[in-house]
């Protein structure tokens, strides 16, 4: 009888941070994409694993919420950290290219795609033709040939032109 009513005893409810506030540093989870040593393919992967992981994909899939409310300022917030994850993850040639000083996550993510997947057709000649003309004796060593065959194989796969693996062992040959 002398006990305290349960209302008086519980504890106010504590609200719990989203999980994206416990990321630090972005770059020790996805690369910097520079287009060359990491490809947009690679990265695009690598961003979506991660955003998957921290529950923040639909930051860069799905349009914002509407402008009124606590649930629009909540998830501004957590977006400002998608599109800095965006920003930092971007070489720096990239990154004046896409930063905009009002933007969201999902837009910069969009003028990131544009840059890859736009122009295929003169970025797909470009390739190619480095691709094919490419030697052994313009890179320092066998690895660093094999190596950027792979790079620019990557590349044109990004964008739509896979090299199969019988004319890359071709051009291998015919380039040593």
């Amino acid at each position: 009888m002398g006990d305290k009513p349960e209302s008086s005893t519980k504890q106010p409810a504590q609200t719990s941070l989203h999980i994206v506030y416990s990321v630090t540093d972005i770059q020790k989870k996805v690369c910097v994409l520079d287009g060359i040593k990491v490809t947009y393919s690679a990265w695009v992967k690598l961003f979506q694993l991660h955003a998957r992981g921290y529950e923040v994909l639909y930051h860069i899939t799905a349009q914002p919420p509407a402008k009124d409310g606590l649930a629009y300022e909540q998830w501004m917030k957590i977006d400002g950290i998608v599109l800095q994850w965006n920003y930092n993850t971007l070489s720096e040639d990239y990154l004046l290219r896409v930063l905009e000083a009002e933007s969201t996550a999902l837009e910069a993510w969009d003028r990131v795609k544009a840059i890859f997947l736009n122009n295929k057709g003169p970025r797909c000649a470009a390739l190619q033709q480095k691709f094919i003309n490419l030697i052994l004796s313009a890179p320092p060593s066998l690895d660093v040939y094999c190596q950027t065959l792979r790079d620019l194989e990557a590349q044109l796969n990004d964008i739509g032109s896979p090299i199969n693996e019988q004319i890359l062992v071709l051009q291998l040959v015919h380039g040593i």
